[in-house]
């Protein structure tokens, strides 16, 4: 009775935490429209014609459809599907952290009944985001006995819904808080999460990202510039002695102190000073020489035209 006693106020604190998530992000808020099995989670309706969801039974419900989930022992027979963009990312965190096997956009008809598709499948449990949008699994989970669990709204159809939690499946805050609190549910009960203790990972992992917000904090992040750290070339010890010597051994040096300077030949001692005139044989007449035509003392001769 003692332990009892004194687990009660962790789990009622837990659950408010819960209820104070699912307030902040508008879980609670339904339509304007009410369908007649959906009255019984209705906690009253607005002056402005908004059906407020109770959400103690949301809660509730979500307890439910953990125990559903944790009783199927093989994580991969369990399909998490949503053909609405704002629980597409949500449905692909639940699977990742679950184990379960997720079917983020347009549904295939046949899937769960055309044995000759390639991507058919017979799972043991079909959890959807939005029983209006994703009717076709339904029907086909329904032809194919496979229990169904559903975030439904106010204005959902509950028909072929096994077990429904009532919250707002339109809003992009919602559909991620609820994936979160299920999620943590199942790995509470699997012994993943201790009771106690907080799960490491935020609940913004499973919301909706637009793409362009997203492509333009990539941008951002990979327009900033990187200043690198500045290097101090001139420090003490950058520039060492041993980082430039060669390992080429140095000449000897040349005994008896420097090299001489070296004195100017002697001119017509070997032979190579500036040459003379050439002396004529004797006898011999110098050899004519051809006039070529380019003489500058040459007059040209006269063509009769001047």
């Amino acid at each position: 009775m003692a332990a009892a006693a004194g687990q009660a106020p962790a789990e009622l604190s837990q659950r408010e935490q819960d209820m104070q998530m699912l307030l902040a992000a508008d879980a609670h808020l339904g339509t304007k429209n009410c369908d007649f099995q959906m009255e019984r989670y209705v906690y009253k309706r607005r002056s402005d014609g908004i059906y407020i969801i109770n959400l103690g039974k949301t809660w509730e419900k979500l307890q439910l459809a953990a125990r559903v989930i944790v009783a199927i022992e093989n994580p991969q027979d369990i399909i998490v599907q949503s053909a609405r963009p704002y629980g597409q990312r949500a449905v692909l965190k639940f699977a990742q952290y679950t184990g379960a096997n997720a079917i983020a956009g347009r549904h295939t008809p046949g899937t769960f009944t055309n044995q000759m598709q390639t991507s058919f499948s017979e799972p043991r449990l079909l959890i959807l985001t939005d029983p209006r949008t994703d009717h076709q699994p339904i029907k086909e989970s329904a032809l194919g006995n496979i229990p169904t669990i559903a975030f439904c709204d106010t204005d959902s159809p509950m028909r072929y819904v096994d077990i429904g939690i009532p919250a707002n499946n339109k809003g992009r805050n919602s559909i991620g808080c609820l994936f979160w609190l299920l999620a943590r549910m199942v790995l509470q009960m699997r012994g993943t999460i201790l009771p106690g203790r907080k799960w490491d990972v935020m609940v913004d992992l499973f919301f909706y990202r637009d793409p362009e917000e997203a492509k333009e904090q990539e941008e951002e992040v990979a327009g900033a510039p990187e200043y690198a750290a500045i290097t101090d070339y001139a420090a003490a010890g950058q520039w060492g002695g041993d980082q430039w010597t060669s390992d080429v051994a140095a000449p000897p040096p040349v005994a008896g102190g420097d090299w001489p300077l070296a004195e100017a030949p002697a001119a017509g001692g070997d032979g190579w000073d500036q040459a003379g005139a050439p002396v004529a044989a004797e006898g011999v007449a110098p050899a004519a020489v051809a006039a070529t035509g380019w003489d500058a003392a040459a007059q040209p001769a006269p063509q009769g035209w001047e």
